[in-house]
């Protein structure tokens, strides 16, 4: 998914362009952004509410939570598509934005299961637009979800790393090899899906050639590159007042911003020295994967890659447990004209006999991840 990039750390060396009377200012980390993160409060009552303070957290398209919830009764909920929040230029067709909504929904299901109700899921219950550019996603929902509650259901053991779970886009440890028995615990086939890794050099020298070629063609096609400047918030405050899109946080970004060499604008001109000074850095982390993991699915139509959007949440949180970062890099899966090319060697490389790769992921061992922003649920009931 172009969840990608949602939040990057820069570098300590800006600190040099403020004062030291702004040394708050630009160490300052966003607060009310990630408070959402912090389950430890009191449980709410109605195990819906509960259900959707965890699924809040799940991933999505540069991270712009595009869940609208209304709560139905006592025991169902409707979920639909903010249409407001996706990404028509990087994905045309709405597929990553219904992979993020089968993220959502499987962290619903497990925290209601750990209360021990049951989550009746029905996609698309009033039809789905089938992937074409007259059916990208519309007014209708999503899914419709009844709870009800279950004597026995047993309590999921990845449920427990959910706070945890990050999209770990730092450098990772070309140094420490994957374990390949603790990569493989991280494969599996479904019903509607399979995950495949390697950590064999070859083939993963191979997979990042296309990968970064990918990355450099998005960063070059400038309507997809503005898109994606329009997501970003600078700083703090920025990620304080909007807790979605991708975050720029930490000392340089700060000191950049304050001093006018750090805007959307200049992040949306490929040609700006912010912008290729971006590009190397994005290059410089992405080249440093030991291994990678990739989740395909026999069909690309809506209810596959909400299957899709379930299992990877499931590889992540597995991950998680094992110690693994893993940070998905969609570029390219991108539907758009200028990633046909790569579109077609990535999926030549990973399915020669035939599918479709929803997810592909980077994975290895980094340093701690902080929490990306999030709004909290209030923000999401209709």
């Amino acid at each position: 998914m172009a969840v990608s990039r949602r939040t990057v750390i820069l570098s300590a060396g800006g600190l040099a362009l403020v004062g030291a009377g702004g040394w708050w200012r630009v160490s300052r980390m966003p607060e009310r952004a990630t408070a959402p993160w912090d389950l430890s409060g009191p449980t709410p009552e109605d195990v819906r509410l509960d259900a959707f303070r965890h699924a809040v957290l799940a991933p999505s398209p540069h991270n712009l939570q595009p869940w609208r919830i209304r709560l139905d009764g006592d025991d169902a909920a409707t979920l639909f598509c903010d249409l407001d929040r996706r990404l028509p230029e990087a994905d045309p067709f709405d597929r990553q934005t219904t992979i993020g909504f089968g993220c959502f929904l499987e962290l619903a299901r497990m925290a209601a299961a750990a209360r021990g109700v049951a989550i009746e899921i029905t996609p698309f219950p009033e039809g789905a637009p089938q992937g074409n550019r007259d059916g990208r996603l519309d007014s209708r929902p999503i899914a419709r979800l009844r709870f009800t509650p279950r004597e026995g259901i047993p309590p999921d053991p990845l449920f427990a790393q959910v706070a945890a779970r990050r999209s770990n886009k730092a450098a990772y440890d070309l140094a420490r090899p994957v374990d390949r028995r603790e990569l493989r615990r991280l494969t599996a086939n479904g019903e509607f899906w399979r995950i495949r890794a390697t950590t064999t050099p070859r083939y993963v020298e191979q997979i990042r050639a296309i990968m970064l070629d990918a990355l450099d063609t998005e960063l070059a096609t400038q309507r997809v590159q503005a898109e994606t400047a329009r997501a970003m918030r600078i700083g703090a405050r920025e990620a304080d007042a909007s807790p979605d899109g991708i975050a720029l946080l930490g000392p340089a970004a700060e000191a950049a911003s304050a001093v006018g060499l750090l805007s959307r604008a200049a992040l949306a001109d490929p040609g700006s020295t912010m912008a290729r000074a971006g590009a190397r850095q994005l290059r410089e982390r992405h080249a440093a994967t030991p291994a990678f993991v990739w989740l395909v699915t026999d069909r690309n139509d809506r209810e596959s890659q909400l299957q899709a959007g379930r299992a990877y949440l499931r590889l992540n949180l597995a991950a998680t447990s094992l110690g693994i970062a893993v940070h998905p890099v969609s570029q390219a899966l991108e539907e758009y004209s200028e990633m046909a090319d790569l579109h077609a060697r990535l999926h030549a490389l990973l399915v020669p006999g035939g599918g479709h790769v929803q997810m592909l992921a980077r994975a290895g061992y980094g340093p701690e991840a902080p929490p990306t922003p999030r709004h909290p649920l209030e923000a999401k009931l209709a």
